[in-house]
């Protein structure tokens, strides 16, 4: 990298959303109790060369939850939050069954959908595997995708997935990740999706023994709660730090191989934390 591309901190991106949602987001009423302020349309990219993606102007507390999290979803076992209650992670009991799913108390959600995607003749298509071996055998490829928009089982869903497909790009011997949300919480989920899907990415590196580059993140609808706005000014005031590296330890040869202890966040330097409350809708 050049030495005037390495003077700018990736997570200025991060902080300039910050500030344009402020600046020019509209005020709008959502499904919950709190209306956001919200733009259209972003995009932030993230060069692993720089190092892990966790954000520094405040300190992130979530290494265990997005963790578990993605394991989770990996595991395609999604209906319930039982996984994630016996390791402590409770950021889905919120979204417990209202009787609005027909199965189970989350429905057909995220991992679900990854790995048990119904075809029209009932039977199941592992879209993460196929993805995976997509990258090994045709990393030409332009169409290696996994999404979680299921149209057609919406209904079987508690939540409809915000973090909806992520596409897989290989160009001379690095992979790149792009994921596309259709509305992102850019306060509190935002900079936890971000490290959690440069994860996954640097997951099926070592699997497919490619180098792990690029992260991008394009969303749709990006928003602050109206009772966010202040804790995001508050962040605009602090000037980001290194990243952190990300280890993986172990030796991996597929997706299902990865446990929470083979993941290691080193030299991770932040700001203090700044508490806002979690909306749920």
């Amino acid at each position: 990298m050049s030495k005037e591309k390495k003077s700018v901190h990736p997570e200025y991106q991060y902080l300039e959303l910050l500030a344009r949602i402020l600046k020019e987001g509209k005020t709008k009423q959502t499904r919950g109790i709190v209306p956001i302020k919200s733009v259209f349309g972003a995009q932030l990219r993230f060069d692993l060369r720089y190092g892990f993606p966790l954000m520094t102007t405040k300190k992130m507390f979530g290494l265990k939850a997005l963790t578990h999290e993605m394991l989770w979803f990996i595991s395609g076992k999604c209906q319930n939050p039982e996984y994630l209650n016996k390791n402590g992670v409770k950021i889905w009991d919120g979204f417990q069954d209202d009787g609005s799913v027909k199965e189970g108390t989350l429905g057909r959600i995220y991992g679900v959908q990854w790995r048990h995607w119904k075809r029209p003749d009932g039977t199941e298509f592992d879209q993460l595997q196929w993805a995976i071996d997509e990258v090994k055998n045709n990393p030409n490829s332009k169409a290696i995708i996994v999404s979680g928009w299921n149209a057609g089982e919406l209904s079987e869903m508690r939540l409809p997935p915000c973090h909806t497909m992520f596409q897989l790009d290989v160009i001379k011997g690095k992979l790149y990740l792009q994921l596309y949300q259709r509305a992102s919480d850019v306060f509190l989920g935002l900079p936890f999706n971000i490290a959690q899907y440069t994860q996954l990415l640097m997951m099926i590196a070592k699997i497919t023994g490619l180098e792990a580059r690029e992260f991008v993140i394009s969303i749709g609808d990006a928003h602050l709660y109206t009772n966010q706005l202040e804790a995001a000014k508050e962040q605009l005031q602090r000037k980001p730090l290194p990243f952190s590296q990300l280890k993986i330890h172990g030796d991996q040869k597929t997706i299902d191989d990865f446990k929470f202890d083979d993941f290691e966040v080193i030299n991770y330097k932040s700001h203090p934390a700044i508490k806002v409350p979690i909306v749920i809708i």
